[in-house]
């Protein structure tokens, strides 16, 4: 007897059972007679159909039920609740696709490598064996939009072919080395060509290794390891911020630690400022990067001639900076930084024959409290930041001073047809480690709920997760009304697309979305991508 048949309807039940109760108002309760019935239908069946797995938690599921004394739900709690069934019956359908689950690495230390190239057969490649490893990678065909995603996310290796369309790959790397000449990225060379002058040209404009086309995969994965060993071994032996010449990131959580120390044996409070440079993505947009670079060579060096002898400076990531004042308090503090707002209110900037000036935000946090980490005293200061912000920038807050510091949000969509894929994306969403930010979660059938729920008006940075194939409104109609839109440099798209499915992903990729993940996807895979992502946007 052929069960495909009956295990699909199985399946399409579950399905049109979740969208009934996670698609609608999630304040409705769902009484407990109904989930009663639907475990009890989907353990009948599941046996009869030979789903021994749907089975097992279909029964297990039932016995917990007994505890509830015919409570009725709370949807939250219910989703949370079924999520091993909903998890199962994805991976049952997709059994066939999916391969072997690997271990992931924490997402914070996965590395970052970006392939820029024209072929999107290529880019698929390259990034299905790269993704192998463990790494993360995010593929551009449009040089513009990979300059500006280059910039915004920092990667951690650039993999660049030469013969792109409308900017060959000299070019680009000209544009990159020109913005980053002090920052050490390394960029790997792709060409069809491999004589001479065409090898000389790549490492005179910078490249750090160069590949002739067609490329030998597992060759490719060494040399990729090896620059990404490079980047490492830079990373964690230099200490000064290569652009700006203040103190970096990691100096930065080694001095914190040092000031944690010594407050704990002396009881003398330090403070800790974090500085933002106030609409610095206008001066980008308008007048390019390297005049965003010279801004904060100058905001750095002007950090450092105001502040007092005993005060450090270090460059956090992008435009943010923070000030560590040892053995001060936050009154203190806060006079400085105020001070030094004041003045560099003042500075001019002159640039394509316009003169600009600049503001920043700062938050403060005095250490008070022997139990915290350099990360929940960052926390702190950063939310006292974010209040500044709010308040109208130009400002300076303490969150020492502040009843409840505020949160960063950030409008997570998922829009997709499937109500086991959309339940299983909220349920990952929801589990995220996002310290800075709070994400306000919802989902979507369609795209026509989407825009008709007025979605893309929400005050705030948006990240789509979309599906690239719907039957009411596709994916690719609903990213390009999505660029179209007044909303488009507030949003972030990341795009599920069918395996193999070139022209979709190419289209994507033209019309800007940020990224791709092919069906079917590892969970664990997809949670530290999410997380990555999100994480590089704040």
């Amino acid at each position: 007897m052929a069960l495909e048949k009956y295990q699909k309807l199985l399946f399409d039940k579950i399905k049109k059972q979740i969208s009934q109760w996670f698609d609608t108002d999630p304040n409705e309760m769902v009484e407990y007679e109904e989930v009663y019935r639907f475990l009890h239908s989907i353990k009948g069946t599941s046996g009869t159909v030979q789903l021994g797995g749907l089975l097992i938690v279909a029964s297990k599921l039932l016995a917990q039920l007994e505890s509830r004394e015919d409570h009725p739900w709370i949807k939250n709690e219910l989703r949370e609740f079924l999520f091993e069934l909903i998890r199962l019956s994805y991976d049952y359908e997709h059994f066939n696709e999916t391969a072997v689950e690997k271990d992931e690495p924490c997402c914070g230390s996965v590395p970052l490598i970006q392939i820029i190239d024209d072929d999107v057969s290529m880019l698929i490649l390259l990034k299905e064996a790269l993704e192998e490893q463990g790494w993360m990678a995010i593929t551009n065909t449009e040089p513009e939009k990979a300059v500006s995603q280059y910039y915004d996310l920092q990667p951690d290796c650039l993999v660049l072919d030469v013969d792109l369309p409308s900017k060959n790959g000299f070019q680009l790397l000209e544009d990159i080395q020109q913005h980053n000449h002090k920052q050490f990225i390394p960029k790997v060379i792709t060409s069809l060509q491999n004589d001479r002058k065409t090898r000389m040209n790549a490492y005179e404009m910078g490249a750090d290794d160069f590949i002739e086309k067609p490329i030998d995969i597992e060759e490719f994965i060494v040399r990729i390891s090896r620059q990404l060993q490079r980047k490492q071994i830079f990373d964690q032996s230099v200490l000064i911020d290569e652009l700006t010449q203040v103190y970096n990131r990691r100096f930065l959580f080694d001095l914190l630690e040092r000031n944690i120390k010594e407050y704990e044996r002396t009881g003398i409070p330090f403070s800790v400022s974090l500085l933002d440079l106030d609409y610095f993505k206008n001066i980008n947009d308008r007048y390019g990067h390297l005049t965003g670079d010279k801004v904060l060579e100058v905001f750095a060096s002007f950090l450092k001639e105001n502040i007092r002898s005993t005060d450090i400076v270090f460059r956090y990531g992008g435009e943010e900076f923070v000030i560590l004042f040892p053995r001060t308090t936050a009154e203190e503090s806060k006079e400085v930084v105020k001070r030094i707002l004041e003045e560099f209110s003042k500075v001019t900037f002159n640039e394509h024959g316009d003169s600009f000036t600049l503001s920043f935000s700062a938050g403060i946090y005095m250490v008070n409290n022997r139990e915290e980490g350099s990360l929940e005293i960052l926390k702190m200061a950063d939310q006292a930041l974010y209040e500044a912000k709010e308040n109208g920038r130009a400002c300076v807050k303490s969150a020492n001073e502040s009843a409840q510091p505020e949160h960063k949000i950030l409008n997570v969509s998922v829009i997709d047809d499937d109500a086991i894929i959309r339940t299983l994306l909220v349920r990952v969403l929801e589990n995220l480690d996002t310290s800075k930010v709070i994400l306000n979660i919802e989902s979507y059938e369609n795209g026509e709920k989407f825009f008709g729920a007025g979605r893309l008006a929400e005050k705030g940075k948006h990240f789509l997760v979309l599906d690239g194939v719907m039957p009411v409104m596709d994916g690719i109609e609903v990213l390009t009304r999505v660029r179209e839109s007044e909303h488009a440099d507030r949003a972030h798209v990341l795009m599920l697309t069918g395996r193999k499915t070139e022209y979709d992903i190419a289209r994507a990729l033209k019309l800007g979305a940020d990224d791709y993940v092919t069906k079917p996807f590892s969970i664990t895979e997809l949670q530290a991508r999410i997380q990555r992502l999100i994480q590089r946007m704040f």
